[in-house]
């Protein structure tokens, strides 16, 4: 599908419109457009173009015509009566004594409306002062409150860089931005100076964050060690525009600051030479097989000590006994002994010559009557 993009503002947002095929386009060229609302006066953005048409959103508004004199001088008056309805309207602001900020005004390209913008840090009940004002203009009042960066972009302003405001002349839309984004490009955290005209975050710290985003995972971390061509040093500065990172170097007892490129800076500890290809590197289990047999072979080789069972040969098929970090096994008592296997009527003799424990004799019970004297 073929669209042309129309702008209604000086950096404003950019809206498709279906072109007239009997009309030549150029950017710049101001044109008469039809909207939902009515007909308005804008300027072309870029020429016709091919797009698919699920970018496009229906239904698709044409564009009447190229703008003719008549035009011209209606846009003109338009903006001639701006003055006195902003002043107009501050009057009857101050009239009804509201707590509102008047910022701008724009007359609709026929005349049968008037937008008023305001900023108030709360809300604000305007249905008396719409009266009033519909029957000062004779046409269709609309207050709109907006916040202070659309406040700023409507007014305009020359940014701390000393350039134009990015969202009043190179951003068409707002953008998120974070504090994040400030500490990434290594800037001041002072609320002063990484603040716009609006008090908000500057809008360029979104502009260019791809950018240093990427460069700052390049860039070595400040105060971390890094190896140099002249020692090592510690990390002060980096300069992600131009890939120098600036190093602290302690040189015959004195400090030294020298700026370095990237390609010549590597993390402390990093290995200068490369192994051999064509000596083959032992693997992590590898060299762990060959430590095992020595250690078993030593633990086998050691004398049984007192007490304990020897210990098969390296060759043997049964494994070595138990042993509780090195101390002798620990004996169970059995009920009927000293030592374990015991039973109620006897069991082993203990060990160190103690008498073996006689068996317990049986008592007769108490309904037996062998058991009366």
């Amino acid at each position: 599908m073929k669209v042309i993009g129309v702008t209604f503002k000086e950096g404003g947002k950019v809206y498709w419109f279906a072109p007239n095929e009997n009309e030549a386009y150029e950017e710049g060229m101001q044109v008469v457009v039809e909207t939902s609302k009515s007909v308005e006066f804008a300027r072309v953005a870029f020429v016709p173009r091919e797009v698919e048409d699920a970018e496009v959103s229906q239904p698709l508004r044409p564009i009447l015509r190229i703008a003719t004199d008549r035009d011209r001088e209606q846009v003109r008056r338009n903006a001639e009566r701006k003055p006195q309805a902003m002043k107009t309207a501050q009057e009857k602001i101050e009239k009804h004594k509201l707590d509102m900020k008047l910022v701008d005004c724009e007359f609709a390209f026929d005349g049968s409306k008037v937008i008023f913008y305001f900023s108030s840090e709360s809300r604000v009940d305007f249905r008396e002062l719409v009266k009033d004002l519909a029957g000062t203009f004779r046409c269709r009042i609309e207050l709109r409150q907006i916040g202070v960066r659309d406040e700023a972009k409507l007014l305009g302003g020359i940014a701390p860089c000393g350039r134009e405001c990015c969202c009043a002349g190179a951003m068409p839309d707002f953008r998120k931005v974070s504090i994040k984004m400030a500490k990434v490009q290594g800037l001041s955290l002072n609320p002063g100076k990484i603040s716009g005209l609006c008090g908000r975050l500057m809008c360029c710290l979104s502009y260019e964050n791809e950018y240093y985003s990427e460069a700052y995972k390049k860039m070595p971390k400040l105060g971390s060690s890094v190896g140099t061509p002249e020692g090592v040093g510690t990390v002060v500065s980096n300069n992600m525009l131009k890939y120098v990172v600036r190093v602290k170097i302690e040189k015959d007892g004195s400090l030294v600051y020298k700026d370095f490129d990237l390609s010549e800076i590597r993390p402390r500890g990093a290995r200068t030479e490369e192994p051999d290809e064509d000596e083959e590197q032992p693997a992590e289990g590898q060299a762990q097989e060959r430590r095992s047999p020595k250690g078993e072979e030593k633990r086998r080789d050691r004398p049984a000590r007192d007490g304990e069972k020897p210990r098969p040969a390296a060759d043997g098929a049964e494994p070595a006994s138990k042993e509780r970090n090195g101390k002798r096994p620990r004996r169970r008592r059995g009920k009927g002994g000293a030592s374990g296997g015991g039973g109620q009527n006897g069991g082993t003799a203990p060990q160190g010559g103690a008498k073996p424990r006689p068996p317990r004799q049986e008592r007769p019970g108490r309904g037996d009557p062998a058991g009366k004297e």
